[in-house]
Formats: C-alpha cells, sequence, structure tokens
C-alpha cells in the first residue's frame, strides 16, 4: 500500500514516526529545499516533491496515480491548492482512502458552549471560510470505493510547542479573557486520529480532534508552571495585549468542542486525554 501526502508538516512528521512501516512507499511535497532534507533524514525512503500551492514539481501527478491512499495536511488560501491543481488527477486515481486535516475554526464563535459534528459550520474568518470550502471539495470526491475523513484539529501542542517551552524561553504569557477557552490536542494525538481513519471500517465523514477538556489559556500556562516549579507570569487582561492579527482572530472565537464521535466511531485512545497529561510528558523536554 502506497501512501502519498500533501504537506509534510509537524503533524504528519509525528505520524510517520510511528507508522511509516504502514506503507510499502511513500512520497509527499514540502515547501522548501531545506525541509525537505530533513524529512528525508527522518523517514528513510521518503519520496519527496517541492509544491509551493502554485508551481509544482513534475512527477507528483505519477505518483498520485500510483498511491492507495492521501494524507492532505496543507493551509487553505482562497481554494485549496492540492485541489486546484490535482482534483482532476484524484478523482481519476485508484485512491480509496483520503484523509484531511481541517481545524475546528470551522465553527466559529459559541459563547463557550458546546459543539459537536451536528453543529452547523459558522466560521468566523476569511481562514475558516477556506477551510469550510477546502472541506467541501474533498468530500466531493467520495465516492463507493473511495472514503474521505476530514479531521478537525483543536490548537496543537508537543515537543517543542507547548506551554512548558513557553515558559522556558520566556515567552508565556498569561492572557485572561473572561469565558475565553480554548481547545487542545497532542500532535501524537493527532497521529493516533490519522491512523484510526486509514484503517477503520467507516464510511468516513467529519470528526472532532480535540481533548477531553477545553480550558481557559491562563489555566494552562499555571499547570506548566506547577510542573516544572516555577512561578507563572502575571495575569494580563486580554484588552491590555498587543496581538498580531491571526493571533487576535482566535480570541474572536469561544467553544468547548465534543470528541465523542472520534472517540467512540473511530476507536481513538488518547494518549493525552487533558492537557495536564500532556504537559506532564512534556516535562523532560519542553
Amino acid at each position: 500500500m502506497k501512501l502519498f501526502i500533501f504537506g509534510l508538516g509537524y503533524s504528519v512528521a509525528t505520524y510517520l514516526r510511528d507508522h511509516a512501516k504502514d506503507w510499502s512507499a511513500i512520497a509527499g511535497t514540502v515547501r522548501t529545499t531545506e525541509k525537505a532534507a530533513r524529512m528525508a533524514a527522518d523517514v528513510p525512503g521518503l519520496k519527496i516533491f517541492a509544491f509551493d500551492g502554485s508551481t509544482a514539481e513534475p512527477g507528483i501527478a505519477e505518483a498520485l496515480a500510483e498511491a492507495d491512499a492521501l494524507l492532505v495536511s496543507v493551509p487553505a488560501v482562497a481554494g485549496d491548492p492540492a485541489l486546484r491543481m490535482f482534483a482532476t488527477e484524484i478523482a481519476g486515481s485508484r485512491i480509496a482512502r483520503i484523509v484531511y486535516l481541517s481545524t475546528l475554526g470551522v465553527y466559529g464563535d459559541a459563547a463557550g458552549g458546546w459543539v459537536d459534528e451536528t453543529t452547523p459550520v459558522d466560521p468566523a474568518v476569511s481562514r475558516g471560510e477556506a477551510r469550510v470550502a477546502a472541506e467541501n471539495g474533498w468530500l466531493a470526491l467520495s465516492t463507493a470505493a473511495r472514503r474521505v475523513f476530514v479531521l478537525r484539529l483543536a490548537g496543537i501542542y508537543g515537543p517543542g510547542r507547548n506551554a512548558i517551552a513557553n515558559l522556558r524561553d520566556g515567552t508565556a504569557r498569561r492572557i485572561v479573557k473572561p469565558g475565553q477557552v480554548f481547545n487542545r490536542i497532542h500532535v501524537d494525538d493527532i497521529a493516533r486520529a490519522i491512523a484510526a481513519s486509514m484503517s477503520a471500517d467507516h464510511a468516513g465523514g467529519e470528526f472532532n480532534v480535540c481533548d477531553d477538556e477545553p480550558a481557559p489559556p491562563q489555566d494552562v500556562v499555571t499547570c506548566a508552571a506547577e510542573i516544572i516549579g516555577v512561578a507563572p507570569p502575571p495575569e494580563i487582561p486580554f484588552e491590555q495585549v498587543t496581538l498580531s492579527p491571526m493571533a487576535a482572530s482566535f480570541w474572536t472565537s469561544s467553544k468547548r468542542v465534543s470528541n465523542r464521535k472520534l472517540r467512540q466511531e473511530l476507536g481513538v485512545d488518547l494518549a493525552y486525554p487533558t492537557y495536564r497529561e500532556g504537559l506532564a510528558a512534556l516535562a523532560p523536554e519542553g
């Protein structure tokens, strides 16, 4: 069985760490030659193509024609770049399973309330609108012989990207906005969700990939500080914080997202059901 990947990023690299052995051959795309060299060193035998969303290295179409499964992890900006350039090739291929990594941002704001996969999408920003369009484009490729899984990811943390690492490098901030909660997921559990989507006897569809406990962001920083035995940074009211436009957009929505479908229908057993277990495991390396 052969796998093709659009976007060899952080989450996909974690998936390949444990699951590259599941495939007889793997090919994928990166945006830069520097990243290509790193990925080639980490995954022996990985065939890598350059693809920046507008230009593609020759050979991608041929690799797609040989693939049995497709994993997509590229940002959707003014449409999905992989669909824009290769939808015809994918639709006519033997690919029997597609896993698309999306975002919980498609739900928009729920004022702190609970949402699940039955909740209508309501993207709050243009990036969310692009994701909804991309999800629909991939789902439209579903056939009786091709199952499409859309994994809506929460905020990702893991090695090198977490509150403990931020405390150690001095960038952690304990921003407080009353009523604000975020959803998060350890990168190892994203890998588990991808693996389940690739193997489950399930028709496909949308799945929320998040842990069991949405929480205010300041609580996560406080927990991280307690784990490594340092004082947490002072609380800062949200109104006093200067954020980039992209960062500020994340604070425009507050919701608690259910992962029940992921657990019950795909059978994903989370390694880190809350941020507490995830941060504790990251403490030795940050």
